[in-house]
């Protein structure tokens, strides 16, 4: 429903950004995600994919808005991005003090989506963030690392009231992508779904741990509390939400269409 109420928004064909983006290939496989497929014990299954190495900037979501004008601050419909949309520039085509190379912020799902669209992209889906959010520098899967969990849980423990660093500057994963912890918490084309029930054998009523994040209580890892904070966020959004530091990047299948 979301995709197809974004895609009744573009009236035109959309402009691609001045300079090519870079997506790197991530091989497909299966892992266990702290959310997994039959709620019990089945692996994750994600096929070859390409992800942009870096979180979408101001500078590149500029150049869209400024291609796709609907999507302009003060153009933009109430339903596909709310009153803080784009807040942090100063006017809706001139960033002001908003850093050309810091990520993009205060974007909806909707402004998300329209601009991976405008790549022939798409956002990465849950299990495809997840499984590259698994990887330190050197290991595809870095999760049982106690040092490498305790350097995540430090990046976001940090106050989030200063300035945003500019992309790039995390180490590249194992993938090649980087910024995927540390920096800001990301879109995900499905993160409605993440919407699940608070105790696997659904005791009581269920629907009472559907939202905010609780269903993370149901996970099977729950020592990853950096993955159960990602949940927790993109939980409690509706499509149209913004905040202060929720960004995004784009996906592509390996064959290098958005689907």
């Amino acid at each position: 429903m979301f995709r197809a109420a974004a895609a009744a928004l573009c009236l035109a064909a959309f402009t691609l950004p001045a300079a090519a983006a870079d997506y790197v290939p991530v091989p497909g496989g299966s892992f266990a995600s702290v959310l997994p497929p039959d709620g019990k014990d089945a692996p994750a299954i994600v096929a070859p994919f390409r992800l942009r190495s870096l979180p979408v900037t101001n500078a590149e979501f500029l150049d869209f808005v400024r291609a796709n004008r609907q999507w302009d601050r003060g153009r933009i419909a109430s339903l596909f991005g709310d009153s803080q949309y784009l807040a942090h520039w100063s006017g809706p085509s001139d960033l002001g003090a908003a850093g050309r190379n810091q990520p993009v912020t205060h974007v909806s799902w909707f402004a998300a989506e329209a601009f991976c669209e405008s790549e022939h992209a798409r956002l990465p889906t849950w299990y495809e963030f997840e499984y590259v959010a698994a990887a330190d520098e050197s290991h595809a899967d870095a999760r049982g690392d106690p040092a490498w969990r305790a350097r995540i849980l430090d990046w976001y423990a940090r106050p989030s009231t200063a300035a945003l660093p500019d992309v790039g500057g995390t180490p590249k994963n194992f993938y090649g992508a980087r910024d995927v912890h540390g920096l800001i918490w990301e879109w995900v084309g499905d993160y409605a779904s993440l919407m699940i029930s608070g105790d696997n054998r659904n005791q009581g009523d269920p629907d009472l741990l559907k939202f905010c994040g609780a269903g993370a209580l149901s996970t099977q890892d729950r020592e990853n509390y950096a993955i159960l904070m990602r949940i927790a966020l993109l939980s409690s959004l509706k499509a149209a939400d913004t905040t202060a530091n929720l960004g995004f990047r784009c996906a592509k299948d390996a064959t290098g269409e958005g689907r």
